[in-house]
């Protein structure tokens, strides 16, 4: 078995798994029985015939898509070993995220990774370049390459870590009816079903023309905290190293209400349960608080058991394409991508503090009898922090409309290769509260005419009361927010002289992008019409970019091959509309790429590039106003003393977010080397090695850094003044700052072994990423210290895993066909967090070593007919629950990480497949 360059063996190399990446496999047509054509491989503008380059190129075939069991794009990208630090969908309990998913090469970041659809850039979710997952229709997906390099140098500022090309269904002929079923085995939430149809009529050559069609229809259930054991309650008893402990990660804002007291003179505020203090215990869903002290006698509320750890969901998404030839070298065509996605996320019933008045009977019930003599004479003001448990969880509903289309043409003009496309791309989203908010004008009348108790029990008010409370629930859109982008490209290639191992190809190409970042706030928010809701921020932003760039593909000799690209970005300053200014400069970057292929035996490829990039920070980076980011992910101390804004307690703090004018462009230098070696038709290895540095790195200090430090970090606290009560108390800011560098390096790696045996065919896959550097500079220290999140929960609440892995078993004998996967991933050392000991009764910081995770997946597919199938899988057979995690951050999950660990445990999916 020869390592080959045709494109006309791309019908026999297909990959065997989801990691199986740029193998070769065996079953070789030679090269002059097929018709030679030129193809772009994503990673070079240049139409060509070698199909194994100087790039690594991982590629996802139909038949590897389906065998994978992703039932969604996300489920297929995020499941890549070379996948780390991605955004997951479980964020969106308790964010505003609306379930947005996106892809993150070698944990470089999201932001850093571009997310391409037939080549084409699309709307990213935000002002910035991350690409909604969901907005995908995985119906239409041929095929999908992963260029695990950066690619700055042909694609832009924002292919620092790689580039995913999502490659379309083209030129299909007849039809394809698919539907499938998914239900988690333990229960019947959580389950999904999806159904598509994808029709082609018309062929290019014979009929000059084709268009295709593709519906797909996606619904899942959702899942409640309380169907899982592992995430049900956020107090957690677990012992460690001989020791038994409690992790409470409960609230201090509860029901019945507590009362925080602040004085006059110099006696410490305090704060306490007034139910506890009357009956020496807390009620159901409640604890004493373990951050109690002198100070605080609080209950706790066990938010996490009323959440729900995975949202509902359902999506449509319709594609179509249109291909004409409107010469014999020359086809257009037109590109339609719609997508909505509509999702909804119940978290915790909401926070809502209120005033008490020292002359009301409230006070003269609930406050005044555990206060002392001296306290009681002393009191400046009492409030109350309460949840809305009788208005039911927060509700909040987000529908996501992507809609895509290019126009366009591509060809051959005399010796050139072209392609050119004019699109307009936007991402459009819609938050709606449908549950548990409640308006503030009758929150406040309830309150001031005492016609509900926010000191009775759970279920403790009258049916009056309960009729003014379902009248009191706001229902509506809090926001809408838009990313349209406009843009034009076109690109060339030729062959332009010979060398000794054939002919030189030159590419060029151009390309020019208008966004344009839109949010308004509903009318109701901004008027605080919905009682202790902050109005989310109103913009109205847009800059223009374009972008040159060149290549050149050298053949040397007929064994090394040179390659060489160079691009120029100009990225210009923010026109604010709402501001009526222009904020930040232009900013403009060379960035180049050279990299060798070298065959010095037929068997044998060795490979390698060094490059640059460049990365302009996002529209709201820059230009974002001041606004409310909702609050800390856990409770602290408060970080500076002050009678006023320190909130009595231990307790959540608010979160600011603004921009940062004076950010600098992130700058980039990346290497890689790597081979493949096929010394026959049964064995194939492959492995390369990469390497990743960062400048001026782009983030925000983490919480933890802040509070743990307040005094080093004093610039990033500022006040937030409650729009419920008026009270106004110390709140961290996160501005984004360039950090420092960033350091990433690993090597990805897989191999394929074929064994025929009598009956039928065993291929054995390997892939994985071996990650040997995750390292940053600590957020705003400036003497350059570094840190690492490399197998530890580091300052950027992450973890970088040194291993992922996935291997998988194909038994194929005839029409059936047994797939047995092991997905691996390292264990590591966890979060930091304060637990109580129950053998000493005292706090103390612990730091936990969370197991390595390791599940294992079947699927069997059975080809009824030529034209029928049925695949029939069970993910993580073994049932095995997500490892203890006290991380806090992440969502509302409590006693796992969600981004590491599937909490759908063991689920049965059966597929249907029918072409007509």
């Amino acid at each position: 078995m020869v390592l080959q360059q045709k494109i006309g063996v791309r019908s026999v190399r297909l990959a065997l798994s989801v990691l199986a990446g740029t193998v070769m496999i065996a079953g070789q047509v030679r090269a002059e029985e097929q018709q030679i054509q030129k193809v772009e491989i994503t990673g070079s503008s240049i139409k060509r015939i070698a199909v194994e380059g100087a790039l690594p190129v991982q590629r996802l075939s139909q038949e590897a898509i389906a065998k994978s069991g992703a039932t969604n794009v996300a489920d297929l990208i995020q499941a890549l070993p070379a996948m780390q630090g991605f955004t997951i969908a479980a964020t969106a309990a308790g964010s505003n995220s609306g379930g947005r998913v996106s892809a993150s090469i070698h944990n470089i970041g999201e932001q850093y990774t571009l997310v391409l659809l037939d080549g084409r850039r699309i709307a990213p979710s935000d002002s910035g370049s991350t690409i909604n997952l969901n907005s995908i229709p995985m119906s239409a997906v041929e095929r999908v390459e992963i260029l695990t390099d950066g690619a700055s140098a042909l694609y832009g500022s924002d292919a620092i870590a790689g580039v995913i090309n999502f490659i379309l269904k083209k030129n299909q002929r007849g039809g394809i009816v698919e539907a499938t079923y998914n239900t988690p085995t333990d229960s019947r939430k959580g389950q999904s079903y999806n159904t598509s149809i994808t029709y082609g009529a018309g062929n290019l050559e014979d009929d000059r023309f084709n268009i295709i069609a593709s519906y797909r229809h996606d619904e899942t259930g959702p899942i409640k905290a309380t169907d899982r054991d592992f995430a049900k309650t956020a107090y957690i008893p677990f012992s460690n190293n001989g020791n038994n402990y409690i992790y409470d990660r409960t609230s201090p804002v509860t029901v019945p209400a507590n009362v925080a007291v602040v004085y006059k003179g110099d006696q410490p505020s305090s704060s306490f349960s007034p139910y506890l203090l009357k009956n020496g215990n807390c009620p159901a869903l409640s604890y004493a608080s373990l951050s109690n002290n002198a100070n605080s006698r609080n209950c706790s509320f066990d938010f996490a058991s009323t959440v729900e750890i995975v949202p509902q969901n359902k999506r449509d998404s319709f594609f179509t394409k249109a291909t004409f030839k409107a010469t014999d070298d020359i086809a257009v065509f037109a590109e339609v991508a719609l997508s909505r996605y509509d999702m909804t996320a119940r978290i915790a019933p909401n926070t809502a503090p209120f005033t008490i008045d020292t002359k009301s009977a409230l006070f003269a019930n609930n406050v005044l009898p555990f206060l002392t003599p001296a306290q009681a004479a002393d009191v400046a003001k009492v409030s109350g922090t309460y949840r809305t448990y009788d208005w039911g969880t927060r509700d909040a509903q987000t529908v996501t409309d992507s809609n895509h289309l290019v126009l366009g043409a591509d060809g051959e003009i005399g010796a050139w290769s072209f392609g050119t496309g004019l699109t307009w791309s936007q991402n459009k989203i819609e938050e709606r509260y449908v549950g548990g908010y409640v308006r503030s004008k009758e929150f406040k009348s309830m309150l001031a005419t005492a016609a509900f108790d926010p000191f009775a029990l759970i279920g403790g008010q009258s049916g009056a009361t309960k009729s003014l409370i379902e009248n009191s629930k706001f229902v509506g859109t809090l926001r809408e927010a838009s990313t349209t982008l406009r843009g034009i490209d076109a690109h060339g290639s030729r062959e332009v002289f010979t060398l000794p191992g054939g002919a030189a190809n030159i590419g060029l190409g151009a390309d020019y992008r208008k966004y344009s970042f839109k949010q308004t706030p509903a009318a109701a928010a901004v008027n605080n019409e919905i009682y202790n809701v902050s109005a989310p921020g109103a913009y109205d932003m847009s800059r223009n970019s374009y972008g040159l760039f060149s290549e050149l593909i050298a053949p040397v000799t007929k064994e090394l091959e040179l390659s060489m690209g160079v691009r120029y970005d100009a990225i210009g300053a923010i026109d604010d509309d709402l501001a009526h200014r222009t904020v930040g400069q232009k900013q403009s970057a060379g960035t180049y790429k050279v990299s060798a292929r070298w065959q010095p035996a037929k068997t044998v490829l060795v490979r390698g590039s060094y490059g640059t990039g460049f990365k302009a920070p996002s529209m709201l980076e820059l230009a974002q106003p001041l606004v409310s980011a909702g609050v800390t992910a856990s409770v602290h101390d408060c970080p500076i003393a002050d009678k006023v804004l320190c909130r009595p307690g231990v307790v959540q703090y608010n979160k600011m977010s603004v921009g940062n004018e004076n950010l600098k462009p992130e700058k980039s230098k990346q290497y890689s080397i790597g081979f493949r070696y096929e010394p026959s038709s049964a064995f194939t290895i492959g492995a390369d090695l990469w390497d990743v540095r960062i400048k001026d790195a782009v983030d925000a200090v983490s919480e933890t850094l802040i509070f743990n430090d307040p005094v080093k970090y004093r610039s990033l606290l500022s006040t937030f003044t409650e729009p419920s009560t008026g009270n106004t108390y110390w709140a961290m800011q996160s501005p984004p700052v360039n950090l420092g560098e960033k350091h990433n390096r690993g090597i990805d790696y897989d191999l394929v072994a074929r064994h025929r045996l009598g009956f039928g065919n065993l291929t054995a896959n390997l892939s994985g990423t071996y990650l040997m550097k995750s390292e940053y500079t600590v957020p705003g220290d400036t003497s350059g210290a570094w840190t690492s999140s490399l197998n530890y929960f580091g300052a950027d609440d992450q973890v970088a895993f040194r291993h992922v892995v996935r291997t998988s078993l194909t038994l194929d004998t005839g029409a059936l066909s047994n797939t047995l996967t092991m997905n691996y991933r390292n264990g590591y050392t966890d979060a930091e967090a304060s637990v109580r000991n129950l053998g000493t009764n005292k706090n103390e910081k612990i730091r936990l070593q969370v197991p390595s995770y390791i599940t294992l997946d079947w699927q069997g597919r059975f080809m009824v007919t030529k034209t029928a199938s049925i695949r029939a899988g069970i993910k993580n057979l073994l049932n095995r629950e997500p490892p203890l995690s006290l991380r806090n951050s992440s969502g509302h999950q409590v006693g796992f990480d969600p981004r590491y660990a599937d909490p759908m445990l063991r689920t049965f999916y059966v597929t249907g497949n029918y072409q007509f």
